[in-house]
C-alpha cells in the first residue's frame, strides 16, 4: 500500500446550523470527557454533557436527545450514571438507546408514549466497577445493500438487495433475539439478552485466558451470526487483537464462547523511520458494524496522527515440495490461512480528534478503488476525520483518498500547505471531540470542545464538479433507499433546492411506477409522504403539500372504514366486503347513488349504532372534502390552490365515491352519522347531488392514460354549488415550524438549546399561510377531526415532520375509533415521530 496524502479540492461541506447552550450563572453544560454522540436512522441525535453546579461543585452526567428538524427542542435527562458516559448506541429501529459508563453500568432508554422528546430508562445490566469501552446492539439479521453502480436501473430489486445475514441469536422460529454486547477495560465481554417477557439474561466471559488491559475496542458482526471484537491496549507497540464471540442460550442461561483470531501490528510501527513516532493508538473502528473484515486504525503523538486501513483475507498456505510429492495439493484442498493485509495509509496528518464512519451498507467489490467517475464521489463511500486544528476531511473508506474538506474558523489555510509547515497558534483550538455521519452520509454532526453542536451538509458531489443530473441521481437513489428501508430522509432534504423539487418529484414517481404492483402497494403511503416533504421546499409546489397530506388521510380513512365491514356468512368467497365494494363501484358508473347501492349486499354494512356515531367526524371530513373539491372545479385554471391535483386523480376520486356509497348505507341505519351540510333548500338531497357530480368528474379521469376535460354542463353545475350548499373551510395541516426550509439560502443559522428561534418568515411558509388557520384561531385535532378551541386545555402531540397535531390521550371509548387511533400511536400519517407540545401552543 502506498501512503496517500490527504490533499484535494477544498469544499464539499458547509455549516447548516449550530446550536449552543445558554450560559447560566450557577450551572453550565460542559463537554464530558470522553464526549460521545450517536445518530439514529430516524434522524434523532443523542449526545452527552456534564452539568456542572457551581454551588454544590458536583457533576451530573446528562444525556441529550434532539430531532434534527427541531434541534432547539432538546430533551435532557439526568442519566443516573455515577461515572462519565463512555458509549451511546442506537438500535436498528432508531427508537431505543443504550448508554454505558466508566463504572460498568449499561442502561437502555425507550420513548415514553412514543414521544421523541420524552424518554425513560427501562432495563439495564452491570459489570460492577469495570468501565465499558465498546458497546453494540446484537445484529437482527437485516441487511439491505446498495449497488451504486446500478443506481440507474429501473428495478428496486437490482439497486437494493437483501444480503444473506444471520442474526446474532435467534428465538424459536428464527426470530432475532434482542440484546446488547459490551467490552470492558479489563478484557471482559458481557452480553445481555432481552426475553419477550421482559426478563434480561446476562453473561460475562473473558475474551482470552490471559486477561489484559483494553483501552480501545470495537464490535462487528459476520454473516454467519458470529461477533468479532477488536481490542488494543492503547500502545502502537502492542498488537491489535481480534476475537470471535459466539452467543447461545442453554437451559435458559446465556452462554458465551470466545476464540482468538489473527492479530496485526500497525504498519507505522514496523517502519524504521516511524517506529517510535506514534506511540499511542487513539482510534480503532471497524469500517461498518457488518464488515468485520475491514478495520480502521489511527496512531498519534501530541501533534500528529497517521491513519491505516486493513483488510482480513483468506490466503493459500504454501506447501513444501517434499509434502507436495507425498500428498499433492489439488484444487480447493490447498490449506488456507486468514491474514491481515494493509489496504492504504496516509502520510503525516494533524492530530485526529474524532472519526465518523458511514452507515450505508454499500456493496463493495475488489474494483471499488477504480470505480467509474460518476460513482467514485458517492457520499456513502467516505468516512470523516476531524482534526485538532478544527478541520474535517471526508476520505474514501478504503483508499483514504481525499473526497471533501471543511475548514473551521480556526483552520482557514491554503489547501496545499503541508501540515508540518503550518505555524501553531497559541492556546487550544476549537475542534470536534465527537462526530457522527447521518445514515445517508449527506450530513455530519459534531460536538466541539466547547459543547456546541454543529450540523454540516456534505455535498452529494463531494464538492467536485459533477453534472447536475448526476447530483440529482445521487439524491434520487438515496430517497429510493429511504423509501424501501423506512429510514427518515431529513438529511437528503438539506440538499434540495427549490429548482430541484419538481424534477425530483417527477423522477421519484416514474421510478415508483416501474415497480411491481405488490411493492407499489407496500410503498404507496411512504412515497406520498416523501413527495409532500419535497414540495414543501418550493413556493411553486407548496399547495400540493396540502393535497398529499389529504391523500394520506383519505387512504387511511378508506382502509379503516372498509375494515369495519364484515361478511354476512362465514363461508364467503375469497374477496372481502371492501374488495367487492371497490369492484362494484368501478364497474357500475351510474350517477345515481341509490342504483349503485342496489348491487351491494347491505347486510355486510351493518354496524352497531354507537360505532356509526363515533365515526361521524371522519365521515364529515369525507363529505366536506368532496364538496370543497367540486366547488373548486370551475376555478381549476386559476393559480394553483389546495385540492387541485385531486381533480385529475381518478384513483382518489374513486375512493371518495366508494366512501360516499358506504356513508349513504350507514345513514339509513343511523341518520345522525351522515355529514352535515348547510343547504338553501330543505328538500335538497345533498349526498345524491354530490355523488352525481363526483361520478361525472371521476369518469373524466378514471383511466390514467386517457384523461378528458370535464364538460361545460358539469362545470356549470359545480358553479351553482355555492348557491345550494355552504362551502366549508378545509382545515389544512399547519405549516411546520422546523428548520429545513430556513436552510435553503445556505446561510448559517445560529440556535440556542431550549429556545425556539425567532426566524424571519420564509417565502414558502408565507405563501402557505393563506391556507392555514392564523394564530389565535380555534385549533383542530387533525387525526380525530375534533375542535380543540383557541387555547387547548388537553395535552397534545405534533409530528416532527408534517406538523400534524392530535391529542395525547384518547377521549374515545368506542372500539372502532380506538382502532383508528392505534394506527397513529407510534408514527404520524406521514411516518414522522411524535413530540409532546406545551399546553400553550399557538
Amino acid at each position: 500500500a502506498v501512503p496517500c496524502p490527504l490533499r484535494g479540492r477544498a469544499g464539499g461541506m458547509d455549516l447548516a446550523y449550530v446550536c449552543e447552550w445558554e450560559k447560566k450563572p450557577k450551572s453550565n453544560h460542559c463537554p464530558s470527557i470522553p464526549l460521545v454522540c450517536a445518530w439514529s436512522c430516524r434522524n434523532l441525535i443523542a449526545f452527552t454533557t456534564d452539568l456542572r453546579n457551581e454551588e454544590e461543585k458536583d457533576l451530573t452526567h446528562m444525556v441529550h436527545i434532539i430531532d434534527t428538524e427541531h434541534p432547539w427542542d432538546v430533551y435532557s435527562v439526568n442519566s443516573g450514571h455515577t461515572e462519565v458516559i463512555t458509549c451511546l448506541e442506537w438500535d436498528q429501529s432508531g427508537s431505543r438507546l443504550l448508554s454505558a459508563d466508566a463504572d460498568g453500568h449499561i442502561k437502555c432508554w425507550s420513548m415514553t408514549d412514543h414521544l421523541a422528546n420524552s424518554w425513560e430508562n427501562t432495563v439495564g445490566s452491570v459489570v460492577e466497577g469495570d468501565p465499558v469501552v465498546a458497546l453494540s446492539w446484537l445484529h437482527n439479521g437485516v441487511k439491505l445493500a446498495l449497488h451504486v453502480e446500478k443506481s440507474g436501473a429501473s428495478n428496486f430489486g437490482e439497486k437494493f438487495s437483501r444480503v444473506k445475514f444471520s442474526p446474532s441469536l435467534t428465538l424459536f422460529g428464527g426470530k432475532p433475539m434482542e440484546g446488547w454486547i459490551a467490552v470492558t477495560i479489563s478484557g471482559l465481554v458481557t452480553v445481555s439478552l432481552l426475553k419477550p417477557n421482559g426478563q434480561v439474561l446476562t453473561a460475562t466471559e473473558s475474551l482470552c485466558r490471559l486477561r489484559c488491559r483494553v483501552a480501545l475496542a470495537d464490535v462487528a458482526f459476520t454473516g454467519g451470526g458470529n461477533i468479532v471484537v477488536a481490542t488494543s491496549d492503547g500502545s502502537s507497540a502492542s498488537p491489535v487483537q481480534f476475537y470471535k464471540v459466539c452467543v447461545s442460550v442453554v437451559n435458559e442461561k446465556c452462554k458465551i464462547d470466545t476464540e482468538i483470531l489473527p492479530s496485526l501490528f500497525m504498519r507505522c510501527t514496523t517502519d524504521p523511520a516511524r517506529k517510535d513516532k506514534y506511540p499511542a493508538i487513539t482510534h480503532l473502528k471497524f469500517l461498518a458494524r457488518d464488515m468485520s473484515e475491514q478495520v480502521l486504525l489511527c496512531a498519534s503523538n501530541q501533534n500528529n496522527s497517521i491513519v491505516e486501513c486493513w483488510s482480513l483475507r483468506k490466503e493459500g498456505l504454501p506447501v513444501n515440495n517434499i509434502f507436495q510429492q507425498i500428498s499433492p495439493v489439488v484444487g480447493d484442498k490447498q490449506p488456507m490461512i486468514l491474514k491481515w493485509r494493509i489496504l492504504s495509509a496516509t502520510n503525516d496528518l494533524d492530530r485526529v480528534s474524532a472519526v465518523a464512519l458511514p452507515k450505508l451498507p454499500i456493496s463493495l467489490t475488489n474494483t471499488d478503488l477504480k470505480v467509474a467517475n460518476d460513482t467514485k464521489f458517492f457520499p456513502g463511500l467516505g468516512l470523516a476525520l476531524a482534526f485538532h486544528d478544527g478541520s474535517v476531511h471526508i476520505v474514501h473508506r478504503l483508499s483514504l483518498q481525499m473526497m471533501a474538506v471543511f475548514y473551521g474558523s480556526s483552520s482557514q489555510r491554503p489547501v496545499d500547505e503541508p501540515a508540518l509547515k503550518r505555524p501553531r497558534t497559541a492556546g487550544p483550538l476549537v475542534h470536534f471531540k465527537a462526530m457522527q455521519l447521518s445514515w445517508t452520509s449527506l450530513a455530519l454532526v459534531g460536538v466541539d470542545s466547547h459543547g456546541k453542536l454543529s450540523m454540516l451538509r456534505i455535498s452529494p458531489s463531494m464538492g467536485h464538479v459533477l453534472d447536475m443530473n448526476m447530483s440529482l441521481r445521487h439524491l434520487l437513489f438515496l430517497l429510493e433507499y429511504c423509501m424501501v428501508t423506512g429510514y427518515d430522509w431529513w438529511d437528503i432534504l438539506l440538499h434540495v433546492q427549490p429548482s430541484m423539487v419538481q424534477n425530483l418529484v417527477e423522477k421519484l414517481h416514474e421510478e415508483y411506477m416501474r415497480q411491481n404492483a405488490a411493492l407499489q402497494q407496500v410503498l404507496s403511503t411512504r412515497i406520498v409522504a416523501m413527495k409532500a416533504s419535497l414540495c414543501k421546499l418550493s413556493s411553486s409546489t407548496i399547495a400540493r403539500v396540502c393535497d398529499y397530506h389529504a391523500k394520506l388521510f383519505l387512504i387511511a380513512i378508506s382502509c379503516t372504514l372498509k375494515s369495519l365491514l364484515r361478511p354476512h356468512f362465514l363461508n364467503t368467497p375469497d374477496k372481502s366486503p371492501g374488495d367487492r365494494l371497490t369492484e362494484i363501484c368501478s364497474k357500475i358508473t351510474d350517477v345515481d347513488i341509490d342504483k349503485v347501492m342496489i348491487n351491494l349486499k347491505t347486510e355486510e354494512f351493518v354496524l352497531e349504532m354507537t360505532t356509526l356515531q363515533s365515526l361521524q367526524q371522519l365521515i364529515q371530513w369525507v363529505g366536506d372534502f368532496v364538496l370543497y373539491l367540486l366547488a373548486s372545479l370551475p376555478n381549476q385554471g386559476s393559480p394553483v390552490r389546495p385540492g387541485h391535483s385531486f381533480l385529475r386523480d381518478g384513483a382518489s376520486l374513486g375512493m371518495f365515491r366508494e366512501l360516499m356509497v358506504v356513508i349513504r348505507i350507514w345513514g339509513l341505519l343511523k341518520p345522525s352519522c351522515l355529514p352535515v351540510y348547510t343547504a338553501t333548500s330543505d328538500t335538497q338531497d345533498s349526498m345524491s347531488l354530490l355523488f352525481r357530480l363526483l361520478t361525472k368528474l371521476w369518469l373524466c379521469c378514471r383511466e390514467e392514460n386517457h384523461i378528458t376535460e370535464p364538460d361545460d354542463a358539469l362545470i356549470d353545475e359545480c358553479c351553482l354549488l355555492p348557491s345550494q350548499l355552504l362551502i366549508p373551510n378545509i382545515d389544512w395541516l399547519p405549516i411546520n415550524d422546523g428548520i429545513i426550509s430556513k436552510l435553503q439560502n445556505k446561510q448559517l443559522v445560529r440556535l440556542q438549546f431550549g429556545k425556539a428561534p425567532g426566524l424571519v418568515g420564509h417565502t414558502v411558509s408565507s405563501q402557505f399561510d393563506a391556507f392555514v388557520r392564523a394564530p389565535g384561531q380555534p385549533k383542530i385535532d387533525h387525526l380525530r377531526r375534533l375542535h380543540l378551541g383557541a387555547y387547548p386545555t388537553e395535552e397534545c402531540k405534533s409530528c416532527t415532520r408534517c406538523g400534524c397535531v392530535t391529542m395525547l390521550k384518547s377521549p374515545n371509548k368506542v372500539t372502532a375509533v380506538k382502532q383508528w387511533e392505534q394506527r397513529w400511536i407510534k408514527n404520524c400519517l406521514c411516518g414522522g415521530l411524535w413530540r409532546k407540545m406545551p399546553l400553550s401552543y399557538s
